[in-house]
C-alpha cells in the first residue's frame, strides 16, 4: 500500500551550493550523502540515463525531505531558470510556514526570488518563488485546520 509521498527529487549544479541553501539557511538537515561513481550500467538504466555519476544527498526537516543530485557527466543539460510551472513534469516545491510574514522576509534575505507579493489572507496565504538553482518554491501558511493539512512536529 502506498503511504505517501517520501521526497522530491531535484537535479542542481552544485550539491554543495543547494546544500548550503537548503540546510545553511532553510534549516533542513543532511540526513545521507553519497557518490555514484559514472560507468555503472544498471544504474544508468535505473535514471535512464547515458551516465547517472553523480553525488547525491537527502535533507529532511520535520517529516518532509528533499533528495538533490549533482551529476557529473559533462554533457548534463542545463535546466531553464525560468522554466513555466505549466511545462509538464513537478512545478514547485511547497514549504509550510507557521510565521508567514517572519518566513517569507527569511526566504527573500537567502536568496528566493518571488514572483508577486504574497496572495490570499490569513490563514490560507501563499506565494512562488524560486531557488538559487530556478526550482519553483511555493511558502504556504500552514492551516493546521484545512483539508490538505499536514502535520508538522
Amino acid at each position: 500500500m502506498i503511504l505517501g509521498v517520501h521526497h522530491p527529487a531535484l537535479s542542481v549544479p552544485s550539491l554543495d551550493a543547494a546544500l548550503d541553501f537548503y540546510c545553511g539557511k532553510l534549516g533542513f538537515e543532511p540526513v545521507m550523502n553519497a557518490e555514484i561513481p559514472s560507468g555503472i550500467a544498471p544504474l544508468n538504466d535505473a535514471f535512464g540515463v547515458p551516465d547517472a555519476g553523480c553525488k547525491v544527498a537527502i535533507v529532511k526537516r520535520g517529516n518532509s525531505a528533499i533528495e538533490l543530485f549533482e551529476f557529473s557527466a559533462p554533457d548534463t543539460p542545463t535546466g531553464d531558470p525560468k522554466r513555466p510551472v505549466n511545462t509538464h513534469g513537478i512545478t514547485h516545491i511547497c514549504l509550510a510556514a507557521d510565521d508567514y510574514e517572519k518566513d517569507y522576509a527569511f526566504l527573500k534575505d537567502a536568496g528566493v526570488v518571488f514572483n508577486t507579493e504574497p496572495m490570499g489572507e490569513s490563514p490560507a496565504r501563499w506565494v512562488y518563488g524560486r531557488d538559487p538553482f530556478g526550482n519553483v518554491i511555493e511558502l504556504l501558511e500552514h492551516d493546521p485546520a484545512s483539508p490538505s493539512a499536514l502535520r508538522f512536529d
